[in-house]
Parts: structure tokens; sequence; C-alpha cells
């Protein structure tokens, strides 16, 4: 199991203390942005389009895409250039993948 993670965000932090005690691979996608395959391989784990994984009220997207029109390629570029605008936090398993919201 791997959980992509933000230290800096609250829910992140949250989800990866409720899985203290499962045995878990952090991966600090701020640090280490995923490769266009591994975010694309991803967002298809989650069953989602690309759009759906971007955090609109981000400042970053604000400034420099709202309002744009995107196709798949470009949304997963944008995260790609700027991780943060991605939803976070997100827990894989060999099958599936999920974002993450502790209660």
């Amino acid at each position: 199991m791997k959980i992509y993670h933000n230290n800096c965000c609250s829910k992140s932090r949250q989800c990866l203390s409720l899985l203290s005690n499962a045995k878990v691979e952090v991966i600090d996608y701020i640090k280490n942005p995923l490769s266009f395959e591994e975010l694309s391989l991803l967002i298809s784990k989650i069953g989602i389009q690309p759009a759906e994984l971007i955090r609109t009220n981000e400042a970053i997207w604000k400034e420099n895409f709202r309002g744009k029109k995107m196709n798949d390629e470009e949304y997963i570029s944008a995260m790609i250039k700027y991780p943060k605008i991605m939803e976070r936090p997100i827990v894989e398993t060999t099958e599936r993948a999920l974002v993450c919201r502790p209660p």
C-alpha cells in the first residue's frame, strides 16, 4: 500500500496517522513529483477524470489555469508541474486507489 502524502495538508497527516499501524510506503509527491505515466495510472486506478483530481481553490490553480479549457493531458501536466494542486491524500493498493478524507 502507498500513500501519496503532502505533509503541509492536515487531512493528509490525519490519514497517515490512521494508517500508522499498516505497512505503508509514504510518497511525498511535493518533493518527488510523479511522472506523467505514474499519475495517469493513479488517476485510472481512482476511476476519475484528471480534472476531478484538481484542487480548484488553490491559488496556483486560480492564477495559472482558472477559466482555461484543458484536455486530460494538460490537467495531468499541470499537476506534475504544480503538485500542490492535486487532491490528497491518495491511498493506492495494487488494484485501486482513492482520495481519502479522514473524519
